[in-house]
């Protein structure tokens, strides 16, 4: 090597050290006088051609210092094919540049601006270059062509990360795609970064490495440098602002160029991530391809966690852009009421105008960032991608009513049976979890041909009149219907509020002993009873040990079934076990999924015997439009393989478990938590006044509205609406749960100093 530089140049050249790369391998080439960067490349006809483009764009920022400028071999040319260790490789020379790195200075927003000033100014003179090489240039480096990168998903090791890549690739397909014809187009330098940019003190004192030249938009640029500006930061976005407002002021950006840079900000993210992950399958010798790769996973998860909107504001406000103010809340509320009704209610005393969500965050209209921790309905979390992916494949190749053959019905079927005890083998689907109840009875009453039905106190199972006739918490109400005739209700065998305390087996043989009483002096056979494994409207309680071993014999005696309202338990929710009866060591006759079961999609199941499903049979057609639809059953199917290959399950009850403990820690502090209660993902706190169990109502709706205040999600329930209930996505993390609890800390800290 020594000797083929020697040939090549005339200097005397004192040491010669090989540096980190990603593609290529390079030099540091020390002489008596100077230091030079050797570079060289594996030849190839599009190599040299990148390379020529590259010097002709070192050339034209007109020899400024703070570029690296070709030198020209002895022979006068700026580029050398030449053999090296027998291979046919490109050489060329660089002068060197001195200098801290970025990645190794102290930050400050000064040297941030005057990278964004600097960048700018490089920029404007790039924009009057042409390179039909460039232009021609399609690669991995390019946002533009980041989907190709979505083949290199598959080799990040953690499913969490891949779910998260595969997110913001979805979202740039959405938001980035459809506007990249309109974008101003450039030759940009493409890859501003912390170990490519030299600083002094607060300023930029030169930038290496065009080896990624791209001709691309112009915008990618901004997104490329902010992106390494701030990777390693607390708080990314606020770093990126004194970066806008400096190059905005040399080469102002337009306001669809800063409508799309939070999404090419996350897109370069995952770029990262994807080629790191390949590199270390295809040469994890190769550390360099993975510099970057802690850095960029820590900022995407917090770049999840911003608003999107709320980046664009601030994006325009450094740019000085005026910014749209949505409706007020107020209006959209009357604007609601004057196409429905009131009855339709909505949540908290402020209630939230949402825009978008992804995995365990919701974005409303203003900017705000909620972490969900109430939400059961996306079981696995909000736009999660797979969900998005074979629904938008599903609808786009057949959807269709259930009449006809597709595979799709019983592939889903096949693998839901599979998840229950071999006797419960046939499945009905509908459109939802009211759906499934009113069908749960329809078949209870054909099998028995008796109509009475037993019910949970502060049960809910619909908003079918079918449903409501058997959800005490509904008829109950004081403007609620009353209890039908063929209704008996049974006390909700609660171990905390309830008569009986003893949760060691005893209070649950003490209330099975009251409901067989009725059983037994019931005028008429009973055709079913129906109850949630945990009571969700009741208070977010679980069935006291033993109950419906006892309950269960007393129901099949006298001619009835059984059956569990797994709409909100089942799916792994619970941790400890995949549905809330196994808890309880008995097997149902008839069970009821609905709102996980497909992730908020619109889908209800009925499993079942096989003998009643027979019963039902012989009664008039049983038809769903759309109850088990192609859709329906591939985002379910999705749904079920996720909780698997993602062991939401286990995380379910790992998080759960620690959820309840940070929970019962804050009981020992304050009084006014009576009980934590639950298992897994579906807690209740109950707040009682200090010194008794009498519900602290007030308190309980204080809490709730508090945290819908500091950006948090949760509800209360109960019968006296005084349980805070928290019943989160399953990509819940113990952060977000220690987040949840801290916040009610502070907020119980701030009512007793307001009380005092």
């Amino acid at each position: 090597m020594l000797n083929t530089i020697k040939d090549c140049f005339n200097f005397e050249i004192v040491t010669l050290k090989k540096l980190n790369g990603y593609d290529n391998v390079n030099y540091l080439l020390t002489t008596t006088t100077d230091k030079y960067i050797f570079k060289t490349y594996a030849f190839s006809e599009d190599m040299l051609a990148l390379i020529e483009a590259e010097n002709s764009v070192l050339q034209a920022l007109n020899g400024d210092a703070s570029f690296p400028m070709p030198i020209a071999f002895q022979s006068g040319e700026l580029i050398k094919i030449t053999k090296l260790n027998g291979n046919k490789t490109i050489c060329r020379l660089l002068t060197f540049l001195d200098g801290t790195f970025l990645g190794d200075a102290k930050h400050t927003p000064e040297l941030i601006a005057s990278i964004g000033a600097f960048t700018a100014t490089m920029d404007l003179k790039l924009l009057q270059l042409n390179s039909y090489v460039l232009k021609a240039r399609q690669w991995e480096w390019d946002l533009q062509y980041i989907n190709l990168n979505k083949k290199y998903i598959k080799d990040i090791d953690a499913v969490n990360t891949k779910h998260l890549v595969s997110y913001f690739f979805q979202q740039y397909d959405f938001y980035v795609t459809p506007v990249l014809a309109e974008l101003r187009k450039s030759v940009i330098h493409n890859d501003v970064n912390e170990w490519n940019v030299l600083v002094n003190g607060n300023q930029i004192s030169g930038l290496i490495d065009f080896g990624d030249l791209a001709y691309s938009p112009l915008i990618n640029e901004v997104a490329i440098a902010i992106t390494y500006a701030c990777y390693d930061k607390d708080q990314p976005l606020s770093w990126a602002i004194p970066f806008i407002k400096a190059y905005h002021n040399i080469l102002p950006l337009k306001k669809k160029e800063l409508d799309i840079l939070y999404y090419l900000i996350a897109g370069r993210l995952c770029t990262s991530l994807c080629k790191s992950a390949h590199a270390k399958k295809t040469n994890p010798e190769n550390s360099y391809a993975s510099v970057s790769e802690k850095n960029a996973l820590n900022m995407l998860k917090k770049w999840l966690t911003i608003n999107p909107i709320h980046a664009k504001n601030e994006f325009y406000k450094a740019a000085n852009f005026s910014i749209e103010t949505p409706k007020p809340i107020s209006e959209l509320i009357t604007k609601r009421h004057n196409v429905t009704s009131p009855i339709l209610s909505l949540s908290y005393d402020n209630p939230i105008y949402f825009k978008g969500s992804a995995f365990q965050y919701m974005y409303d209209a203003y900017g705000n960032t909620f972490l969900d921790a109430y939400n059961n309905i996306p079981h696995i979390g909000h736009a999660h991608p797979e969900i998005t992916k074979i629904a938008s494949q599903q609808i786009g190749t057949l959807n269709t009513n259930t009449r006809y053959l597709y595979d799709a019905f019983t592939e889903y079927a096949e693998a839901l049976l599979s998840k229950f005890p071999k006797e419960l083998d046939t499945v009905f689907f509908v459109n939802s979890g009211s759906a499934a109840s009113d069908l749960a009875m329809r078949l209870a009453q054909a099998h028995t041909q008796q109509k009475t039905i037993m019910v949970m106190e502060h049960g809910y199972h619909g908003n079918t009149q079918m449903a409501i006739d058997i959800s005490h918490y509904k008829y109950n109400n004081k403007k609620g219907q009353g209890q039908k005739n063929h209704i008996i209700e049974t006390t909700i065998p609660d171990t905390y509020r309830g008569k009986y305390t003893n949760n060691d087996g005893s209070a649950g043989k003490a209330y099975a002993k009251e409901a067989i009483k009725q059983i037994e002096e019931s005028n008429l056979p009973i055709a079913a009873f129906i109850t949630e494994p945990i009571v969700g409207c009741g208070g977010q309680v679980p069935l006291a040990k033993g109950y419906l071993q006892a309950i269960y014999p007393a129901i099949r005696k006298q001619g009835g079934i059984c059956i569990s309202d797994e709409v909100q338990t089942g799916f792994g929710r619970l941790g400890d076990h995949f549905w809330g009866f196994e808890a309880q060591d008995i097997i149902p006759d008839i069970v009821i999924l609905g709102k996980p079961i497909a992730n908020g999609h619109p889908m209800g199941a009925v499993v079942t015997t096989k003998a009643i499903a027979e019963s039902f049979g012989k009664g008039v057609e049983f038809f769903s439009s759309f109850g088990g639809n192609p859709v329906s059953c591939k985002i379910a199917l999705t749904v079920l393989q996720e909780i698997e290959n993602n062991q939401l399950q286990q995380n379910a009850k790992v998080v759960g478990d620690y959820y309840q403990s940070l929970f019962k820690k804050l009981k020992e502090k304050y009084k006014c938590i009576g009980d934590v209660r639950g298992s897994g993902l579906f807690i209740g706190v109950e707040i009682v006044k200090e010194n008794s169990i009498a519900p602290n109502t007030e308190l309980a709706h204080y809490i709730k509205n508090e945290l819908r205040d500091r950006f948090i999600l949760i509800s209360t329930d109960g019968p006296y609406d005084s349980v805070i209930k928290t019943k989160p996505p399953l990509c819940f993390t113990k952060a977000n749960a220690k987040h949840v609890v801290d916040t009610i800390e502070a907020v119980l800290e701030t009512y007793y100093k307001n009380e005092q």
